[in-house]
């Protein structure tokens, strides 16, 4: 996923012209409230690029918001559409598989990032920041074994719900799935896999709660 494929994505299509934009991001907002969590809660959209997930988090008053993506040109429409709110996000231009996290995270989301990591060691590295960096739960959407092969000109890797299920086994316990149809801006239709995670309890985990109580 190099940084420059994607700039050029976002510096000459707008959101009407990429597949992935949803003017209400209803299925991620649904998992993120079923937890249940306060609005304090940190919450991380990793590949949120100029996702409007922001906007509604930021409406029913979260105030712990980061949004992390590889495109800084994705990153500035975003603070550009939400204006002054932008001033309560925290914005971080990075690849994920690169990212070394400064806080830890009581939800992280990622909704179309993680099939675009193809290899064993993209694949490692993104799961080894996020066991090392969450605290809570997982939200994660990817193309379903009856979704897509391609998307924005790249190969991505379809997923099962036992196959990414088998991927999270060994940090995260699964929560519940579901498959949906996203229709896209140009009417076409990409069947996705939506799962929710929590973390495994390690000892260490333990011992910083006990410390922080």
């Amino acid at each position: 996923m190099g940084k420059q494929h994607w700039e050029k994505i976002y510096q000459t299509k707008q959101p009407d012209e990429v597949s992935w934009t949803q003017q209400e991001p209803k299925t991620s907002l649904a998992f993120i409230h079923s937890f249940g969590l306060p609005k304090s809660a940190r919450i991380i959209d990793v590949g949120g690029g100029d996702s409007r997930l922001v906007d509604f988090l930021l409406q029913k008053g979260y105030q712990n918001v980061t949004v992390l993506d590889i495109s800084g040109i994705a990153l500035a429409r975003a603070k550009q559409r939400l204006g002054n709110k932008a001033n309560r996000v925290k914005w971080i231009e990075s690849d994920i598989t690169k990212f070394v996290p400064a806080e830890s995270y009581d939800v992280w989301h990622d909704r179309a990032t993680f099939h675009f990591l193809t290899s064993r060691e993209q694949i490692h590295s993104y799961l080894e920041t996020a066991r090392k960096a969450i605290e809570g739960y997982l939200v994660i959407g990817t193309f379903s074994d009856k979704g897509p092969n391609k998307c924005s000109g790249l190969e991505v890797k379809q997923y099962s719900e036992e196959e990414l299920q088998l991927q999270l086994a060994a940090k995260f316990q699964k929560i519940r799935c579901i498959t949906e149809d996203h229709v896209t801006p140009f009417h076409t239709t990409q069947n996705f896999l939506f799962c929710s995670f929590r973390t495994t309890i390690t000892q260490q985990h333990v011992k910083k709660i006990l410390r922080n109580r």
